[in-house]
């Protein structure tokens, strides 16, 4: 059983950054696939980014491509989501999510091949 928490979330004005963090514990999530997905009140859950094992892979989401960056270091057991050009529509709860199954990057999208979810961070962003 993977342990995920979420932290870093807070207020920044659009146009800003913030950098998100999710800490895993009970076990190592080196051989994991990583991945953020956010949600808005109203909206569904929606697929942020994700990255391989390795952090040789990663795949975002079209709205936030070329503005965020996912990260890890497996040393720390520990993904990162690091956003910049931040914009009013970004605002959301970021949920962390962990999977041990995912076979190819082109399914790290899909949150049900998610087995562990963290309790989320809220990030809003003023215009």
């Amino acid at each position: 059983q993977v342990q995920l928490v979420e932290s870093g979330g807070g207020l920044v004005q659009a146009g800003g950054s913030l950098r998100v963090s999710c800490a895993a514990s009970r076990r190592t999530i080196s051989t994991y696939v990583m991945a953020w997905f956010r949600q808005a009140p109203g909206k569904e859950r929606e697929f942020v980014a994700a990255i391989s094992w390795s952090g040789g892979s990663t795949y975002y989401g079209d709205s936030v491509k070329g503005r965020f960056t996912i990260s890890r270091d497996n040393a720390k057991n520990t993904v990162y989501l690091q956003m910049n050009s931040l914009k009013p529509e970004d605002t959301a709860v970021y949920y962390c999510a962990a999977s041990p199954n995912i076979a190819t990057m082109t399914a790290a999208h899909v949150s049900y091949e998610y087995d562990y979810w963290g309790q989320g961070t809220q990030v809003t962003v003023s215009s």
